[in-house]
């Protein structure tokens, strides 16, 4: 099998959609994450794969703590964003959402979430890129009842696209033209925009009031300096959709 078989194997395995959590002294971090996995049952262990470059991964490292908040079905995109597509070293991510403290002293995400998990870690392995990360849980409640974020849910449903630092992520592909302005339209439409680093979605017609642009703007008279509402990408950073 050659290696693009390999990784389309791959890609049948499931997934979830987590927020995983650390604190380093007074400092607090957190990262959406796709590969968090039950190791036994008695003790209850975990373990997480963290990407070497990370913020997060710093802050389990110096700690051996880390906890982790399982996503609900209908967490929105611009919550993913912060979580997933923006870096603790720019941005206090967890000023900007609701956490309870575990047992560590971790913070564990409360919004969009249904359950959360608090754990030391016990063993670590160095996978190259990542480091896997096993924990044995010292808490774990329960917040709500509902369906938890699956990794296919949020590429088939949502759009989102795989942080770069995900396990996951895959080299896109080289292309031999680049489309450089929008397909043709009938007249009177607008073209949508796709932001090329976490798959939002411009849409004229709902424009983006949150910041400033108002429905019905064309993505052309979008000021220069709007970024992406999810991921904070740059205007040039989208494409056209076809």
């Amino acid at each position: 099998m050659n290696d693009e078989g390999i990784i389309e194997c791959l890609c049948d395995l499931s997934y979830g959609l987590y927020v995983v959590t650390s604190r380093l002294d007074d400092k607090l971090n957190g990262q959406i994450a796709n590969t968090v996995i039950q190791v036994t049952a008695e003790p209850p262990r975990i373990a997480v794969s963290i990407s070497k470059d990370n913020l997060t991964h710093e802050y389990i490292s110096r700690s051996g703590v880390f906890g982790v908040s399982i996503l609900e079905e209908s967490t929105p995109m611009k919550f993913v964003g912060l979580f997933g597509f923006k870096s603790g070293r720019d941005v206090d991510k967890l000023s900007q959402t609701v956490y309870q403290t575990g047992e560590t002293g971790c913070p564990l995400v409360t919004e969009n979430v249904l359950s959360v998990m608090d754990a030391r870690v016990i063993d670590q392995t160095d996978v190259g890129t990542h480091t896997i990360f096993v924990g044995e849980v010292v808490s774990g409640e329960i917040l709500k009842k509902g369906r938890p974020l699956t990794y296919a849910y949020y590429h088939e449903t949502k759009k989102g696209k795989t942080a770069k630092n995900a396990p996951t992520y895959r080299t896109p592909a080289p292309t031999s033209a680049v489309q450089t302005s929008a397909p043709e339209r009938r007249p009177g439409t607008m073209v949508k925009y796709e932001c090329d680093v976490c798959g939002y979605v411009y849409d004229p017609g709902e424009g983006d009031p949150e910041n400033g642009v108002s429905p019905g703007t064309p993505f052309e008279e979008v000021p220069d300096d709007w970024v992406c509402p999810v991921c904070g990408a740059s205007k040039d950073q989208f494409s056209p959709q076809s």
